[in-house]
């Protein structure tokens, strides 16, 4: 990491932390947030969208045309099983067909980028039926199968990919299309696909970034990215950091956006040249989260984590370096093994138990003792309502 001080600036609220991207993206092709989730992306990217429709001035004021065409929640929503329980047998994905999301859709001939995206991720095929607006899935000689929600979550990403691609084409559906909102695209991948979709996803925002009009001028489009996912981020950053031959550079913003509670500020902290921020970001949010007595069951997974990337970072490929040396060394061994592969939902999460909280305690004390990681402070003070810098 820079030895200087990562420069923050905080938003009482997301107004105001939506207008600072958008002033971002105007100097910036693509602006990279890293934040937990219950952070507020998905709100943000609503508010960011929301901005571009309220741009009318004057008699129009608030009555502006849509710019951002976005990637969240709120995009999977845009899609309904009907799941036949009475044959069980006529299961589709019905689409909403009056939203602009899709608007042009007949025209766009999709169906074989989706399927070039969907077979790098998945082993299912499609059919969409344009005039019905459903799609139907199927796999061997299996037909109108019902898919997994992340499997389902995968196929809506690939339309989005494609659609993204006529877009940066300038397709006559997509000529309102001036950003890209992109929230979480990863939740249900595995770590080997989520390098292989951020690969992809870096090459189509290199193409978005260094996009040219009629006549050669430099016409980009441009998006804000979030994500709570470390690996997913820090591919992001390094394939967009790159500059490919051919290809112009694509300039990057890389934030760390940090809440400490569901009340409190925004925080919104530059990263700069490096994108590994998060990581000792994360490492003040335990701490954090342990001197409140806020512990729950994910935080052993995340702890596990952190000390696997040190240990990968320092050549190794156990985190039990780690822990050499340390006093109780075998039995943070055994406890980060045992405490960290259940499945938590980082939504309802679970509260340790008064013995692990304890154990958790010893292990992440005696951690930054060992390293001496130079900790950011996260929790500040509250700004003035309505803040802005």
């Amino acid at each position: 990491m820079s030895s200087s001080k990562p420069k923050s600036h905080q938003y009482s609220n997301l107004t105001t932390l939506a207008r600072r991207l958008r002033s971002d993206v105007k100097d910036f092709h693509c602006v990279l947030l890293y934040a937990y989730n219950r952070t507020g992306k998905t709100r943000l990217s609503m508010e960011f969208k929301d901005q571009g429709k309220r741009k009318g001035k004057g008699k129009r004021k608030g009555k502006g045309k849509p710019d951002t065409l976005y990637f969240n929640a709120y995009t999977e929503d845009l899609f309904v099983w009907h799941n036949d329980l009475d044959a069980d047998t006529d299961r589709h994905l019905k689409i909403n067909e009056s939203s602009v999301f899709f608007k042009g859709l007949t025209d766009l001939a999709l169906d074989e980028t989706i399927a070039g995206y969907l077979s790098r991720y998945a082993d299912f095929d499609f059919d969409i039926d344009y005039e019905k607006w459903v799609v139907t899935f199927r796999k061997g000689d299996e037909e109108q199968i019902k898919i997994s929600r992340g499997e389902e979550k995968i196929f809506i990403w690939c339309m989005f990919m494609a659609i993204c691609e006529r877009v940066i084409d300038r397709h006559s559906s997509y000529e309102w299309v001036k950003h890209l909102f992109i929230d979480d695209p990863i939740s249900s991948l595995d770590d080997n696909n989520a390098i292989a979709l951020a690969c992809d996803l870096a090459a189509l925002l290199r193409t978005a970034a260094t996009r040219r009009g009629a006549n050669g001028e430099p016409d980009p489009l441009r998006t804000v990215l979030s994500s709570h996912h470390a690996l997913f981020f820090n591919v992001m950053c390094n394939e967009l950091g790159r500059t490919r031959e051919g290809q112009g550079k694509v300039e990057t913003k890389r934030y760390f956006l940090h809440r400490p509670d569901s009340k409190g500020v925004f925080t919104l902290r530059a990263t700069g040249d490096t994108p590994h921020f998060h990581h000792v970001a994360t490492l003040a949010e335990l701490r954090r989260c342990l001197e409140a007595g806020t512990l729950y069951t994910y935080h052993f997974n995340a702890l596990r984590s952190i000390l696997e990337k040190t240990a990968s970072f320092l050549g190794h490929d156990d985190l039990k370096v780690c822990l050499v040396g340390l006093k109780d060394e075998a039995l943070y061994s055994r406890a980060l093994n045992l405490l960290s592969h259940g499945k938590y939902a980082i939504n309802e999460p679970v509260e340790m138990v008064d013995d692990n909280k304890e154990l958790f305690r010893r292990i992440l004390n005696d951690v930054l003792a060992r390293f001496n990681f130079a900790l950011p402070e996260l929790v500040t003070e509250a700004a003035p309502q309505g803040a802005n810098p």
